[in-house]
């Protein structure tokens, strides 16, 4: 498990769209409040936290760091996409 700079950037970059993906297609198929679409977020994180803590020694501490953090924002991005779909265009909301 020998990484290049690169290589942990696209490994960050597969996983931020994923994350995307889980918001927006939670938010799609709720179709709740976003409490639904952060409440994912919490549990992948809370379901991610143990693997990277039986991983921390094979990666540097920022790729824990950015993949974690990241995982409940993106998440809420994800979410305010599907928001977007949704949301009909009036003369108000158009600026």
């Amino acid at each position: 498990m020998t990484f290049t700079l690169p290589m942990l950037i696209a490994r960050l970059s597969i996983g931020a769209a994923a994350t995307l993906g889980a918001g927006l297609a939670t938010a799609v198929i709720a179709r709740r409040s976003m409490r639904v679409t952060l409440t994912t977020g919490v549990l992948m994180l809370l379901a991610f936290i143990p693997q990277h803590i039986l991983l921390w020694a094979r990666f540097p501490v920022w790729y824990h760091l950015t993949f974690l953090v990241s995982l409940v924002p993106l998440t809420y991005l994800g979410g305010r996409a599907a928001a977007r779909t949704r949301e009909p265009v009036t003369a108000t909301s158009v600026r």
